[in-house]
């Protein structure tokens, strides 16, 4: 995939959820994005994450919205009242993260809409986070949505925590991901391992280097091109890496 490049006019709307403080604004005619800003204190690895995870999702035809890289010029929302967001656009001049919004949507349920799932579609998801080791699609934070009568997944930037590591991380290719024993969809999940081979063969080393290639340098350390090839060569390995996807199938099993 090759990212848009918007410009945000307008900031709407700040969304309080966690410590991101993202926010809806308008990023031309008729768009409103979700933009989760890089001055923001989890600071850029959060958007490269969820560049990366968008372009992923997007080859495997998994339900996520559309994703762009939105600037804000200097003095963008400086007539906001707040100052805590007044700091927060002044520190994001620049390239930020933004993911279309979905008025109307509502927030997933398990205790009322786990049923609806389609158990592929569950398996597949579970299979998705797992890869990339998704610490946030639990019950106590889905990130999912219903919208237009379907199911939407959002929120990727705690995903590919092995990026936190200084260095040395072809080693966590082998991390099992104990931690998809909480996902919200595994009970409703059916085979992981046929969700491995659905969707395994989508993945290729061009769709790998096509997610990564989308994150701007600014957002990378230095040397970017450095950083951009460790993703490559983690996402290369992990994705044929057994062991999570025996940790995957083991966890439904038992259910």
């Amino acid at each position: 995939m090759t990212l848009k490049r918007l410009k945000a006019t307008r900031y709407v709307l700040p969304l309080r959820e966690g410590g991101s403080l993202p926010a809806i604004c308008d990023a031309g005619v008729a768009d409103e994005y979700v933009v989760k800003f890089r001055g923001a204190g989890q600071g850029p690895k959060v958007l490269v994450a969820e560049v990366i995870a968008a372009g992923l999702a997007q080859a495997v035809h998994l339900p996520v919205p559309g994703v762009a890289v939105v600037e804000l010029g200097e003095g963008f929302g400086m007539g906001e009242p707040n100052p805590e967001i007044q700091d927060l656009l002044r520190a994001s001049v620049g390239l930020n993260f933004g993911m279309e919004y979905l008025p109307g949507a509502i927030g997933f349920d398990a205790a009322a809409d786990l049923e609806g799932v389609d158990p592929d579609l569950a398996a597949s998801i579970v299979w998705f986070d797992a890869l990339i080791s998704n610490v946030d699609r639990t019950a106590r934070n889905p990130n999912l949505l219903l919208w237009a009568d379907a199911l939407w997944m959002i929120d990727h930037g705690a995903s590919l925590y092995f990026h936190h590591a200084e260095q040395n991380w072809m080693p966590r290719t082998h991390d099992r991901f104990a931690m998809i024993t909480s996902h919200i969809l595994m009970a409703r999940a059916s085979s992981i391992r046929d969700a491995h081979e659905r969707l395994r063969p989508m993945i290729s080393a061009a769709v790998i280097e096509s997610a990564v290639a989308d994150v701007p340098d600014e957002w990378l350390e230095s040397p970017p091109e450095t950083i951009r090839q460790r993703y490559v060569d983690y996402l290369t390995a992990r994705v044929d890496a057994p062991e999570w996807l025996e940790e995957a199938e083991s966890v439904r099993g038992r259910d």
